[in-house]
């Protein structure tokens, strides 16, 4: 007698050969069940898993043809074997219902022992199917490499075998390790173990024969985590439900130790070789021993200005050149062996680590000595040559360090000094640094809490009408109201908001409360021509991709005449492409706004860049106003730039007026406006009103 704990399905609209045939069907050992129609079979099978389906096919409303043609667009041959019950005569109707994926086919009046012979072959045959797809399923697991560990997860009975394999590769005895899932997923790193039970959940549910795979971290037996990549593919029941999962397992440490792109060691190896060089300070006091953290100069402006594939090329070739200043680097494989005194590391963007063993204080200034000299010379990108410099900083080591984490913090902070200082420098780390790392970051804080909180306020300073001594504008500047420490000047902050990024989302403020004020002023203040208002667009606020329509939207938002709104942008943008920088401006420009270049004369704009260039408004810095009078000063310099302008159609402003003999001289040169203490510091928005009246009233 035969024992199957699924059911056999018959599909039958009449009542005595649904009694007939199920009884029978029992009596040779076979548990039934029976649907009466098309639909009711479909229900049956939506709710549970048939063994085979015996299927009438002459039934009225969904027939049996149509059925089968459904069933076997869900089911196929081999996981839902379907034979057809049919009148003797019906031979087209058979044809075409083993056409549609018929298994086989019964007439009637049905011959039971012939009948017994077709459903067995069909279940053997299924069953033999089923065998031999789970062997391929092995053998194709086992023949991916010897070296891989093999699972096999029971997913209804909950019990995985692990082989000893397995076991192994994360340091067990066969005997260490149980059946259940969890002596898996327990091991797996807590940042990865989410996203492989997401993973594996997708897979249970998916109905695609398709391959899992999914890189994670697991716990070795000796405390630390290996890289494994764990494959595996469901076996469904008939009705798609998955009920089994095989897989292997194959540790890849060592591919995920290397960065892809430079071939340089990655920060997992880095943070790894460091700490055994801490075990060795420990276990040898005096061992001497140091990291450098090296961060390419303007590496940013390359990589926005040529593209990323550029700036990847870049990496590439200065990973090569640190090779060629440290003491016998490792090679790029992993593969090829050798002597490795110095390990460089690239950590990630255009930071590299190097741990320098054996090598006190002055070898490790000497090697920073070499960097700087292997990186100095051009490099060449595609078609382009450029050029880059490194600011490196120098952690000494010490048995103060305890892990990898703090000496790396502080060859960081020793590399931010060598930034701040100038840049294409190095410093050498000491415990002030620290301090002042620690003070900064209380800055950053606060500068994030001040733009969540509005504790910014705009100070205005007057620009004045040389030839009539009238106040015509006004430049916004913005202060910092520091709960505690009250007004902060912006020399203090806005190089941290420029390297954080906080300067977009304050620039933004600056520009829409200006140009709000102005609008109150031209109500207030109606003049022919208008007052205007100028206000500062940083280096990484111009560079903003949707700049133009930030603009665009503050000027229709306070309804301000574009006319009267000058855009302030420093020298320094021209060292960008030049054409890039052109269709900024132009697009900029097509807004009705005015266009001030500021700083003009520290060095980086020239004749052929002005042509270009749509600026309106020429600002000469504060150091030649200052420093314009005497033997030896800038009045001739001043009068080059003003003579430069004139002959561009651009009007001059000059900043940083502190006496009457400069007002003087300015005028005798015929500079069109000034602005600086000696008319007026900067002030708040109330007091440049009484300003303004005030200089009305003296008209």
């Amino acid at each position: 007698m035969l024992t199957n704990p699924k059911p056999l399905l018959l599909v039958d609209d009449d009542p005595t050969n649904q009694d007939l045939l199920s009884r029978r069907l029992k009596r040779a050992g076979y548990a039934t069940e029976v649907a009466g129609s098309g639909y009711e079979a479909l229900d049956v099978l939506a709710r549970r898993e048939v063994e085979l389906v015996l299927l009438d096919s002459m039934m009225p409303g969904l027939s049996g043809i149509e059925l089968l043609r459904q069933l076997r667009q869900r089911f196929s041959a081999t996981r839902l074997p379907i034979i057809m019950v049919t009148a003797l005569g019906e031979s087209d109707r058979v044809v075409e219902a083993l056409s549609l994926g018929a298994n086989d086919y019964i007439s009637k009046p049905v011959d039971f022992p012939v009948a017994l012979a077709r459903i067995k072959a069909q279940l053997e045959r299924k069953r033999a199917e089923e065998a031999l797809r789970q062997s391929e399923e092995r053998y194709a697991l086992a023949a991916r490499g010897a070296n891989d560990g093999l699972w096999d997860w029971d997913l209804e009975a909950q019990r995985v075998y692990f082989s000893t394999r397995w076991k192994s590769m994360l340091g067990y005895e066969e005997s260490e390790i149980g059946d259940s899932p969890e002596e898996w997923l327990s091991r797996v790193h807590p940042e990865d173990r989410a996203a492989l039970q997401a993973e594996l959940a997708a897979h249970w549910e998916a109905t695609a024969h398709k391959e899992c795979a999914i890189e994670h971290r697991v716990l070795h037996g000796d405390g630390s985590y290996r890289w494994m990549l764990s494959r595996g593919v469901a076996e469904r029941d008939a009705q798609g439900r998955a009920i089994r999962m095989a897989g292997s397992q194959t540790d890849i440490t060592g591919s995920k130790a290397f960065d892809p792109l430079t071939g340089l060691p990655n920060r997992t190896l880095f943070h790894d070789k460091l700490a055994a060089c801490l075990e060795r300070v420990a276990r040898e006091p005096g061992y001497p021993y140091a990291v450098l953290f090296l961060d390419l100069d303007r590496f940013k402006v390359i990589n926005d200005s040529l593209g990323h594939m550029a700036g990847d090329e870049l990496l590439i070739h200065v990973a090569q050149r640190l090779r060629t200043a440290v003491r016998n680097a490792p090679p790029a494989s992993p593969a090829i062996r050798g002597p490795a005194h110095d390990l460089i590391a690239r950590l990630g963007g255009d930071e590299f680590a190097i741990l320098l063993e054996n090598v006190d204080a002055g070898g490790a200034i000497r090697i920073a000595e070499r960097i700087h000299e292997s990186i100095h010379g051009a490099f060449q990108l595609e078609s382009k040559e450029v050029f880059t410099t490194a600011s490196i900083g120098i952690a000494p080591g010490n048995r103060d360090y305890h892990t990898p984490t703090e000496i790396l913090r502080d060859a960081d902070i020793a590399m931010y000094k060598a930034k701040s200082l100038g840049r294409s420098r190095f410093e050498i780390f000491d415990a002030g640094m620290r301090a002042q790392a620690v003070a900064r970051l209380e800055l950053e804080s606060g500068l994030r809490r001040a733009v969540d909180n509005r504790e910014f306020v705009l100070y205005y300073q007057p620009k004045v009408s040389l030839k009539t001594g009238k106040i015509v504008g006004a430049e916004a500047l913005i202060r910092w109201r520091h709960p505690v420490r009250g007004i902060v000047p912006p020399d203090e902050f806005i190089p941290l908001a420029e390297e954080t990024g906080l300067i977009v989302p304050i620039g933004l403020w600056v520009l829409r409360e200006a140009c709000t004020a102005m609008r109150r002023w031209h109500s207030e203040f109606p003049t022919v021509p208008p007052l205007e208002v100028s206000v500062n667009v940083s280096v990484r606020q111009f560079r903003e991709p949707d700049l133009h329509a930030q603009v665009a939207a503050i000027l229709a938002e306070t309804q301000l005449d574009p006319r009267t709104l000058q855009l302030e942008i420093t020298e320094s943008v021209l060292m960008d492409d030049l054409d890039a920088v052109a269709g900024l401006l132009g697009r900029l420009k097509t807004l009705g706004v005015g266009l001030k270049i500021d700083d003009f004369g520290t060095g980086y704009a020239s004749l052929k860049s002005l042509s270009r260039l749509p600026f309106d408004v020429l600002k000469i810095d504060r150091s030649f106003v200052v420093n314009m009078s005497g033997n030896g000063g800038t009045g001739e310099t001043i009068r080059t730039i003003l003579l430069l302008a004139e002959n561009l159609g651009m009007e001059v402003v000059a900043e940083g007026i502190e006496r009457k003999e400069q007002l003087t001289e300015l005028q005798s040169l015929d500079c069109d406006y000034g602005q600086g203490y000696y008319f007026s510091p900067p002030v708040e928005a109330e007091a440049l009103s009484d300003l303004i009246r005030k200089s009305r009233a003296e008209a």
